[in-house]
Parts: C-alpha cells; structure tokens; sequence
C-alpha cells in the first residue's frame, strides 16, 4: 500500500486587505487558507499522497477549497463538508508583509475518517485549540499513534483565544504526543513570555517530541534534537507577504523526514536518534520552502519542480 499522510485541521477562505507597500493599502482579495489545509495542500504539491479532515460549508467558498485541495492532488475526506458555512479569516496585512487575523470559524469534528492508516497525522492552529473540534482532534491523535509519527504546529492565533492557561494546557499536552514539533518564536512568546523561546522549545524536548524545530523569523531556525541542536539562517528573499511561510516550513520539514525514511511508529526510535546532518539537511529545506512561497502573494507553496530548481540556484 502506498504511504498516506492524514492532516486534521481548519480549512477556511483568507481575505486578504492591504498588502506589501502603500500602494497596497486598502486593497482586498481572497485566497484560499488555514495553517493545516496549506500543509497538506504543499505536501501534495511536493508528490505525497495526503489525506485532509476538516470542516467546511457546502456552498460557494467551500467548493472553492474542495477544488483547491482537489486540484493540488490531495485526497479531501468526504465527511469534512458539513458546516453551516465555510469558516473565513480577515487577514490585514502591514506594509511590511506581516498579517493579523480576525476569525468566523466553527470547528468541529465527529468519528474517525475512512481514511488508511496513515504513516505520519499532522494537526496543530485553530484545531488544536478550538472547542468542540480539538477534543476529537486529542482522541484522533491518541487513535493514530500506534501506527503513525504524529506532528504538531500550535501556531497560535490569539484573537480565538479567550483563556491563555487553558490554550497553553492543550497546547502542551498535545506536545507530550507529538513526535515533531514546529513552532515560531512568536508563538512561544505569547505562551510562555517568562522564558525565552529556545528555553520553552528545549523544555517541550524533554517532555516527549524526538524534534522541535523553532523558526526566528529572519534570524532563520534552530531546531532540537537528543544529539543537539542545529541552525540554518534565513534566506534572503524579496517578502510579498507572510502568510503561509510557517506552514512551508514544516512541509519542507516534513517531505525531509519521509524522504529520509524516518516517518511512521514503527520508525520513533529511529526519528529519536536523528544526527545533527540530517536534521540540518531537514532545517534548510524547510527554510527554502519557507523562502518561495514569503515571495508570492497569499499561501502559495511551491512545487517539487520548484523546489528542486531553487534548490539548485
């Protein structure tokens, strides 16, 4: 049987206002979003066969993102349309390419998706803390586990978030069972603003992932590991917008690992003693996918034609 991968998570229509320079001030337009739609979307762009789980309205902008999904090579899991409508995300955009939210979502989830086992389940945004969803997103995970690498990108959206210790709680249990974790130090900073990220992110390390892998914005990445860690700086890269750019990371992670045959349970052990080269193999990859789609407008993620042209500029 061919390997599948299983994404759980929001799916929903980005609209988009302003945009990088003056001249994109006050401009709008709408693009299809949600942190584990573009990960599951960019992994099938890279050739992986990927199931998605979410939940959607069957209506103009649903379809939308059933095409979008479709058209990328992913596999959407038909129990994922049944919202009364299609969740949306107002994103204003700085002249500096950095976006805030505003949210109108609901995510919930019911049963297990038809779906094979799947060698990796990856989840994390909205749908790792958003309730009723991100309780069946925990059963889901515990499901999967004994046969898959589970991943995780909390991805904190703030403004859905109404008690911080709570998120921080969910948050940190899902770490427990993850086996990767990618996370921004911006994220880190709104959960734990005591510490700095590099000590939460080597914190989490110790309470279970065999990596965590943190992205510093243009100061690059640094990622954690049993053997160490490792770093990679930033590309340099003409920024369009940001949106997106930590969902690139991690398929560009993620492609990494299966490449390296180091995903599904029955390589844990394996993925726990990863050197230092092959996670830093992982890390610059990750920053390269990172770096094309920060240079398109929207959550543009590259191509594995792309990619490996990139790779060899």
């Amino acid at each position: 049987m061919t390997p599948r991968g299983l994404v759980i998570g929001e799916a929903l229509i980005d609209i988009l206002e302003g945009g990088a320079g003056a001249e994109g001030v006050g401009t709008i337009s709408e693009h299809v979003g949600g942190s584990p739609l573009n990960v599951a979307v960019g992994l099938a762009r890279l050739g992986r066969n990927i199931d998605f789980l979410t939940h959607i309205g069957d209506d103009g902008r649903g379809k939308r993102i059933a095409g979008y999904v479709k058209d990328a090579g992913a596999q959407l899991v038909p129990e994922s349309i049944g919202a009364g409508h299609t969740p949306t995300a107002v994103a204003k955009i700085a002249p500096d390419g950095s976006a805030r939210y505003e949210f109108d979502l609901d995510w919930q989830l019911s049963g297990t998706p038809p779906v094979p086992p799947p060698l990796f389940v990856h989840t994390g945004s909205i749908a790792a803390v958003r309730e009723p969803g991100c309780l069946a997103v925990v059963a889901l995970l515990d499901a999967y586990r004994v046969s898959a690498t589970v991943t995780l990108d909390p991805n904190v959206r703030p403004s859905l978030i109404v008690d911080r210790d709570q998120a921080r709680e969910r948050i940190e249990r899902l770490v427990e069972r993850s086996d990767v974790v990618k996370v921004s130090d911006e994220d880190l900073r709104w959960l734990n603003p005591e510490h700095s990220p590099e000590h939460t992110a080597q914190t989490w390390l110790a309470s279970g992932p065999a990596v965590v892998a943190l992205t510093l914005g243009a100061r690059g990445a640094v990622a954690f590991c049993a053997a160490g860690e490792v770093r990679a700086d930033a590309r340099p890269v003409t920024v369009a917008d940001t949106v997106g750019a930590g969902d690139a990371f991690l398929v560009g992670l993620l492609d990494t690992l299966w490449e390296l045959g180091l995903l599904g349970a029955g390589r844990r052990a394996d993925l726990h003693r990863i050197g230092l080269d092959p996670l830093g193999r992982a890390l610059e990859v990750a920053g390269l996918c990172a770096a094309l789609t920060v240079a398109r407008a929207g959550a543009d993620l590259p191509d594995r034609a792309a990619l490996n042209a990139a790779a060899k500029s």
